[in-house]
């Protein structure tokens, strides 16, 4: 059921993979490990599709949902270490139109902690709208803030990534998905898109909602405001759809593989190196995951802790992560993230979506508990 491969150290991780079939938790996975810099764990098991007729192969793609926020934030740290962005510096610097309404002073900091007011839109918007892109920035860009900015963290579930990935295309010419694939996907050599060539579709995992997928959108939408969620409405089987995937949508639609994650993450762990190369320094990650927001979430009611886009210290990350772990959770189940403590990245990515509950999915819980088990 499970293949690939497993370095001795990590076979308690593999049994632990397994476990997450036979007791009927798991449809289609992966989960991968590159520890001090190597890979030593890439698994992957069951189906790609819901009838079960296309095996999960090691090269399945899969959208992995806000695990895409962590990768963007990468792009935009390597940014700001290269002079293009200043994290303390208004948005409306390198974007002019984002000072209407009373914005001229929200910071790329605060729109990359949840904390700028733009969790939502003031007009209506479609699909169509938020795949093209510019009807979309250029809502944000002209809207006036839904609370003060800096008041409050409200999760910018889709907002977060036109805002920084305008912001990122304002300064670099270049769209966010297009940044990732030159400078860090192509640099690493792995798979990851944020806009899905057709010609990949051949490898990709359909999303299979579960009963309580959609949950957290229905209390959303009991608050006093606007979310991103439903303007337009997120839809938990949408990726399935080749206007998603084409899309970039840097909030939400990145396709990639668990040993994709892993290297990315395990790159960062290792204070921006992978194989040789650098892709940024190891103050470049500080400056990135030093703490912006600790708190609670109004959108959830749930404790959070952000960097410049990156999730802090979660629960889901083990008790036994270190101090100082990073990374990004995505919507029904997986995530990746790094411990630059215990030197690893770790990616478990899923096309069956469970209820949103970042702290209990027990998939994330086995597996992240055998790997400090291997450590």
């Amino acid at each position: 059921m499970v293949q690939g491969s497993t370095d001795a150290r990590f076979v308690k991780l593999r049994d632990a993979f397994e476990s997450c079939f036979t007791d009927g938790l798991e449809h289609g996975a992966s989960v991968a490990v590159v520890a001090d810099g190597k890979p030593v764990v890439d698994l992957w098991g069951g189906h790609a599709d819901a009838a079960k007729t296309r095996p999960w192969q090691r090269d399945t793609l899969v959208n992995v949902w806000s695990v895409t926020k962590g990768v963007v934030a990468l792009a935009v740290a390597m940014l700001v270490e290269r002079g293009k962005l200043a994290y303390d510096a208004p948005i409306a610097k390198v974007w002019p139109e984002f000072a209407a309404n009373g914005k001229d002073a929200i910071t790329l900091d605060l729109a990359m902690s949840h904390q700028a007011g733009l969790n939502g839109l003031s007009v209506p918007m479609g699909d169509a709208g938020l795949y093209a892109w510019f009807p979309y920035v250029e809502a944000l860009a002209a809207m006036a803030p839904l609370w003060e900015p800096g008041s409050r963290c409200a999760y910018h579930a889709i907002s977060y990534g036109h805002l920084a990935g305008e912001t990122m295309r304002r300064a670099d010419g270049r769209t966010p998905g297009r940044f990732i694939a030159e400078e860090i996907a192509g640099p690493l050599g792995v798979p990851f898109f944020v806009g899905l060539p057709e010609s990949e579709d051949r490898r990709v995992a359909a999303i299979i909602a579960g009963p309580k997928t959609s949950d957290w959108l229905t209390e959303l939408k009991k608050g006093d405001y606007p979310h991103s969620t439903s303007n337009p409405e997120l839809v938990a089987e949408r990726p399935n759809d080749r206007a998603w995937r084409a899309a970039e949508i840097p909030g939400a639609n990145g396709h990639a593989t668990a040993g994709a994650l892993a290297k990315i993450y395990g790159m960062m762990a290792s204070g921006g190196m992978f194989d040789g190369r650098r892709l940024i320094s190891r103050e470049g990650i500080a400056a990135a995951t030093r703490t912006r927001f600790r708190g609670p979430d109004i959108s959830f009611g749930t404790p959070s802790a952000f960097g410049a886009g990156f999730q802090l210290d979660e629960a889901c990350y083990g008790s036994r992560a270190s101090a100082g772990s990073f990374g990004h959770t995505g919507w029904g189940g997986s995530m990746a993230f790094a411990d630059p403590g215990a030197g690893i990245g770790f990616a478990f990515l899923t096309c069956r979506m469970l209820g949103f509950d970042d702290g209990n999915d027990p998939r994330r819980e086995r597996l992240v508990e055998a790997i400090y088990d291997c450590l």
